[in-house]
């Protein structure tokens, strides 16, 4: 038995039948880390004395007969999210050796699921990048081939799942950084709908479009992760008190009479074609599962992109202020207070981070404010209204994750333009809050993955994991493996 090749809800069936033990599972897991990671980078910490420990904990509650879904199963954390006593970076020399005194919900609640914690995974500097190349802590390589980036800023979390160094794994969501690397590295990734999971304990970058989500091979594994992170969570102000339906159990319900949308915005000229194929021939797919598909708008959707990076950099000036190298992390030696500021700064940010927090204080600054952040909000309703009138007319819109398949390493490093271009088909829903995910739905010529995107309305994630559910019983995308 290949221990980590199983999937979460395949290796919870085997745990509970004491086919194998959580310890075995996590040793298998560790192993593997220790013989992969180095030429992938996904993990810039391991935790295995917290995995094993957490793992003889889980394989006692399963003996007790206590066992839930995630008893015993080894995952990975995104690095920009809170654990207690273990460093967290946020891919960021500024926070080298940090170590929070408390853990985010989403750690809590997975530690009381009895799931068992592998170690932190790499990401663009503060979630910041659509490659993972601007993180602090070196480059991580995509899976299916080393010579190619998987995607950003969630891109060690869904590198380490699709390498299988991890059952399933967090990552967190700005403009795309779920979605956009589960494209790029074959798996399922899911965005959450603004407020259905808890942002306590996430490393902030742009609070208004941040959310945490979840990796996985198959969208039945998604659903059992995310039963466990969602939720009201009263330490959020934005976390919402909407119930949690239980999202594994509505998976088997079949998509005959869905109505599904096909932007005509996401289907444009420059479009790898290879994508827009696979994309064409998985609607075709839904389409014979019963759905019906017709043509629809989102006109507001050219402006997404601009909008965007004044929020986005906005939002992110005001948050990184408060890294200032006297409560966090190293702290530059400096003759006063406003030197060591700015050497701090200077020092502990990387070349993107500057970059866009230089980008949200000209945004908000005196006499532009208006001209600029006020305005971009005013936009971000009206792109916000184009989805809600297209989910009158449908109940799922359907169409590409990323324009193309991924890229090489440095190909798009001196062009910022081109590597915002990367997250062009899913950064509009963040600026919605609505709920999105990337499902494989076959590789290009080189054999790279290539990601369809379905959203759906707020707080409707049971409608999207069911449709990539059907979709991966008819298809057989999801099973295949990188060759490591």
């Amino acid at each position: 038995m290949t221990l980590h090749t199983l999937t979460i809800a395949e290796a919870a069936k085997k745990l509970r039948a004491k086919e194998t033990s959580s310890v075995e599972l996590t040793q298998a897991m560790l192993k593997r880390i220790e013989a992969i990671n180095p030429s992938l980078n996904a993990y810039l910490t391991v935790t295995a004395d917290v995995a094993l420990t957490q793992a003889r904990q889980a394989d006692d509650q399963i003996a007790a007969g206590k066992a839930a879904p995630l008893t015993g199963i080894p995952l990975a954390i995104k690095d920009v999210i809170c654990t207690k006593d273990v460093q967290t970076t946020a891919g960021s020399k500024i926070l080298k050796g940090y170590k929070p005194p408390y853990n985010a919900t989403v750690v809590e609640k997975l530690n009381a699921a009895g799931a068992v914690m592998l170690g932190k995974t790499n990401t663009d500097e503060f979630a910041m990048g659509s490659s993972t190349e601007n993180s602090a802590y070196g480059v991580t390589h995509n899976p299916w081939d080393a010579t190619r980036v998987p995607g950003g800023s969630s891109g060690g979390s869904s590198a380490a799942v699709a390498a299988q160094l991890a059952l399933g794994g967090l990552g967190s969501d700005t403009g795309g950084s779920i979605r956009q690397p589960a494209s790029l590295c074959g798996i399922v990734g899911v965005k959450t709908s603004y407020g259905r999971v808890s942002r306590y304990g996430l490393v902030a970058f742009a609070s208004s479009l941040d959310q945490i989500g979840v990796f996985a091979h198959t969208a039945e594994d998604a659903a059992l992760l995310l039963s466990v992170i969602a939720g009201h969570d009263p330490r959020d102000g934005t976390s919402m008190t909407t119930p949690v339906p239980d999202y594994a159990a509505l998976l088997k319900q079949d998509i005959k009479g869905l109505r599904i949308g096909l932007p005509k915005e996401y289907f444009i000229e420059g479009t790898q074609p290879d994508v827009t194929k696979a994309v064409n021939e998985a609607v075709n797919v839904l389409k014979s599962l019963g759905a019906t598909v017709r043509e629809v708008s989102l006109p507001n959707t050219k402006l997404a992109l601009s909008t965007y990076y004044i929020i986005a950099p906005a939002e992110a000036s005001a948050n990184l202020a408060r890294f200032d190298g006297v409560r966090f992390g190293p702290r530059a030696d400096a003759p006063t207070m406003w030197d060591e500021y700015r050497q701090t700064r200077g020092e502990g940010f990387g070349a993107e981070v500057k970059r866009r927090v230089m980008l949200g204080t000209y945004a908000l600054s005196t006499g532009y404010y208006d001209a600029y952040y006020l305005q971009a909000q005013k936009v971000r309703t009206l792109i916000k209204d184009d989805f809600d009138k297209v989910f009158n007319e449908v109940d799922v819109i359907a169409c590409a994750a990323s324009p193309t398949t991924a890229f090489k390493i440095g190909e798009k490093a001196d062009d910022p333009l081109a590597m915002y271009l990367a997250d062009v088909f899913t950064l509009p829903a963040n600026l919605a809050g609505i709920a999105g995910l990337s499902v494989n739905c076959g590789f290009d010529g080189d054999g790279l993955p290539v990601g369809l995107q379905l959203l759906s309305p707020a707080f409707t994630e049971d409608r999207i994991l069911r449709v990539a559910h059907q979709y991966q019983q008819t298809t057989e995308w999801h099973k295949k493996s990188p060759q490591l």
